[in-house]
């Protein structure tokens, strides 16, 4: 269940034991299920990240979190109102039109899509922010910033982390979240994808096919 390439970061030996054990104690439903609470991992191994975009925690609706920060399953609809304003922003920014919400596809690209909590009992939002998941979040910032990397924070909450970043030849991108009660305080029209794609190409480095 741990994703091996992960498997060296302290949070693995000094906090999962308890956090798995608060896990299977839970009388509730906890999303995503087990086989998908490393999902974002899994599909973006350290070597390969090259973009970290930090979210919060699942959503807590079931049948939409499958591992992943912003994305869903691709049957899902409509979309969360924070992706449909990633959306927007995407369309604006690069004119491109995603198909669907699954951002699975960005993930294999190198694009690490980290909730700060890899849990949430259904319906009950933030009802694991208090668990100790930080704590691996703070480990991968470590981690993948000892080479140069971009990092999208959106909000207040993401935003908080940044010192979890080592100092180095960054991209750090802050704006408000995405969210319907921000989006229009400076997340649109931040180009956030096009940004990105810049700083890439400028280091000689491929550019994310944010529509792939």
């Amino acid at each position: 269940m741990i994703p091996e390439s992960w498997a060296h970061l302290p949070f693995f030996t000094r906090d999962w034991p308890r956090i798995a054990a608060a896990l299977a104690a839970e009388t509730r439903m906890i999303l995503p299920s087990a086989s998908k609470r490393f999902a974002a991992l899994d599909l973006t191994p350290p070597d390969k990240v090259r973009v970290v975009i930090l979210g919060q925690d699942p959503y807590p609706t079931p049948g939409h979190a499958h591992g992943l920060a912003f994305s869903v399953e691709p049957d899902l609809r409509p979309l969360p109102r924070s992706l449909n304003n990633i959306y927007k922003e995407l369309q604006d920014d690069l004119d491109i039109t995603r198909p669907n919400g699954d951002l699975r596809g960005w993930a294999r690209q190198g694009v690490l899509l980290l909730n700060t909590a890899l849990s949430v009992p259904a319906g009950d939002a933030g009802g694991h922010a208090k668990l100790g998941w930080q704590r691996l979040t703070e480990d991968i910032l470590d981690a993948v910033s000892a080479t140069p990397c971009a990092f999208i924070l959106w909000g207040g909450h993401a935003q908080k982390l940044r010192p979890h970043i080592r100092p180095g030849d960054h991209l750090v991108i802050e704006t408000a979240h995405p969210s319907p009660l921000s989006a229009r305080r400076g997340f649109f029209g931040s180009r956030p994808f096009s940004r990105v794609n810049g700083w890439l190409e400028a280091r000689g480095e491929a550019q994310v096919d944010w529509g792939g």
